[in-house]
């Protein structure tokens, strides 16, 4: 006998009235972020570690974040790091644009080290440089659409396969990917002979990602979805080092010489988050020195950007390179730029990037419905539930000023059903039921279902310590950054559930009017007019 048996035997189907539970209310939970699956196993993207879903549920994202797997390691080709390199903020390395201010000495040491590795030349599209949002890459002449503006060789990803052929690879060969990349990256930065050395020493000591906010600083954002989710996270990423501590680092003193904090943990957790590549092929996540400089336009609509190709890596050998193209033209001087993710939603980004955008179709809230194990058909809900691509708990997606997210009409019709609309739940009706509920059931199931919607929204609402109004007011302050992402997220999540509100607050005018099952039926069987009205038939 299988589960769903038991189900059923455990919730039997039948008549009954329906009762107006606390199971029946959605749980409003947070959101992170996930992208699209991409087409083409050629083609990379900015790594997001999250599923398909554009606005998914901490839930979601914990559990994509421990499904990746690792592959077997070749060894990592030898990378030459030089201890010294005499080179000064009034070298020959210049900006494009002279009013430009220098670049910091560290960063002209990494570009030298790519010189002298044969990664870079004075004919490289593109350099880095500082930019209003601090570094990032400058076109040396003109680009025109997919242009190649840099190629990285395999040798120089940072990647499970380098961590692999590590000294720490065999004691890492179980972790996550993630976990075990966020701790080479660790050893190697405190390591002074790293081959990564002048790489690690240009990356950033934090951003302003939320993980890395003050308790103040996230006070600013009660109420939001985006402070439960980040929460979650932080909650998610110190158990996974209490976890590491105890199995690996503790047991492997000798591997681990220098102290590996939760700091440095979190450290390299939001390095990977807002700077790795991922689903290149037959990679999940990997960092690309020099590429990971690009920054993000909110202007640019297309994410092919990123390729992995065969291509020349020395002069006498060939490996796969990460072949960056600029997916729009760019003039000389100018910043080239990709678009992160354009499913993301602004707290996505801001969880992953530190950064927002003004645009509203950036604003996302996160609905999620769940089938009580208390309500009486349980059992038959979740098999119809599981029938259809959905669970005992389902995640719904709203985007500002767009339509209802698909088949959600449905499952919260099916969350509903009771009473004397029970009778769906039937075996006979198995097959069908779902395209019963795509249309309204009866008048007490669509009423209910607003009700649910519209109490959720309101509480939800309620949470928020300011009002749209006053965030408006201060979004034309000159405000700290993190204070700007706070604002920004409050403002976007209280129009998504205001919009979504005012969606089934119309549903509710219009109950009068809507057409439900008994009366389609009788129409299918002949029995009802195109008014409602009965048609009796009398025997001739």
């Amino acid at each position: 006998m299988d589960d769903r048996t038991n189900r059923r035997k455990a919730y039997p189907s039948g008549t009954g009235s329906i009762v107006l539970d606390p199971y029946l209310l959605p749980r409003l939970i947070a959101c992170i972020v996930d992208s699209a699956q991409r087409v083409g196993e050629t083609m990379v993207t900015p790594f997001p570690l999250s599923p398909s879903s554009p606005f998914s549920s901490p839930t979601k994202f914990l559990r994509s974040f421990s499904s990746i797997t690792v592959t077997k390691a070749s060894p990592l080709p030898f990378l030459h790091c030089k201890r010294f390199l005499s080179v000064s903020v009034t070298s020959s390395f210049q900006n494009p644009d002279s009013d430009s201010p220098p670049l910091p000495p560290k960063v002209q040491t990494f570009w030298q080290w790519l010189r002298d590795e044969g990664v870079v030349s004075a004919k490289t599209p593109a350099r880095p440089a500082v930019v209003p949002e601090g570094l990032g890459l400058i076109a040396q002449r003109d680009l025109s659409r997919n242009e190649v503006v840099l190629e990285v060789p395999k040798r120089f990803w940072i990647n499970p396969d380098a961590v692999a052929a590590s000294e720490i690879g065999t004691v890492c060969s179980e972790l996550k990917p993630w976990v075990s990349v966020a701790l080479f990256l660790i050893r190697e930065k405190l390591k002074n002979d790293s081959p990564w050395r002048y790489y690690l020493d240009i990356l950033p000591e934090h951003t302003n990602s939320t993980i890395y906010w003050s308790e103040e600083e996230l006070a600013e954002l009660q109420g939001t979805q985006l402070l439960s989710t980040t929460l979650s996270v932080k909650e998610y990423v110190r158990n996974e080092f209490q976890k590491v501590e105890e199995e690996i680092i503790s047991p492997n003193k000798q591997l681990f010489t220098s102290p590996i904090t939760l700091d440095k943990f979190f450290w390299a957790f939001g390095i990977l988050r807002s700077r790795a590549f991922s689903r290149l092929r037959g990679q999940n996540l990997v960092l690309i020195p020099l590429v990971d400089l690009i920054n993000h336009s909110p202007s640019i609509t297309t994410e092919d950007h990123a390729w992995e190709i065969k291509g020349a890596a020395s002069l006498f050998s060939w490996d796969s390179l990460f072949s960056l193209r600029t997916p729009v033209s760019v003039k000389a001087g100018e910043q080239v730029m990709i678009q992160y993710d354009i499913n993301k939603s602004n707290a996505d980004l801001a969880l992953d990037y530190g950064f927002i955008e003004p645009k509203d179709d950036r604003n996302g809230y996160t609905l999620t419905l769940e089938i009580s194990e208390s309500d009486p058909f349980f059992g038959d809900k979740l098999d119809i539930a599981e029938a259809n691509g959905f669970g005992e708990t389902a995640y719904f997606d709203f985007v500002f000023d767009r339509p209802l997210p698909p088949s959600m009409l449905q499952y919260l019709r099916l969350v509903a059903l009771g009473g004397t609309d029970s009778f769906l739940l039937e075996s006979i009706f198995r097959n069908s039921i779902w395209g019963h509920l795509d249309l309204p059931v009866s008048r007490a199931n669509e009423e209910l279902i607003c009700q649910v919607v519209r109490d959720a929204c309101k509480s939800a609402l309620s949470g928020y310590h300011t009002t749209i109004e006053e965030d408006e007011k201060l979004k034309g302050a000159n405000l700290d950054p993190r204070l700007e992402i706070a604002v920004g997220i409050r403002e976007g999540e209280k129009k998504v559930l205001l919009q979504i509100d005012e969606i089934f607050k119309g549903r509710e005018s219009e109950l009068d009017e809507l057409e439900y099952y008994q009366e389609r039926r009788l129409k299918d069987l002949g029995l009802c007019g195109e008014q409602g009205e009965i048609i009796f038939w009398e025997p001739k």
